[in-house]
């Protein structure tokens, strides 16, 4: 029971940082295409 709510907990973490990154990512881009377009 322990290790599978452990296994549970780790995949949550993951998700979470990964839909961060994601994030990040997507506002880097859209800020990189407003600025190519500014010019």
């Amino acid at each position: 029971m322990m290790g599978d709510s452990m296994m549970g907990g780790m995949m949550w973490l993951m998700a979470i940082f990964w839909l961060l990154i994601a994030a990040v990512l997507v506002l880097a881009i859209a800020a990189l295409v407003k600025y190519l377009f500014k010019k």
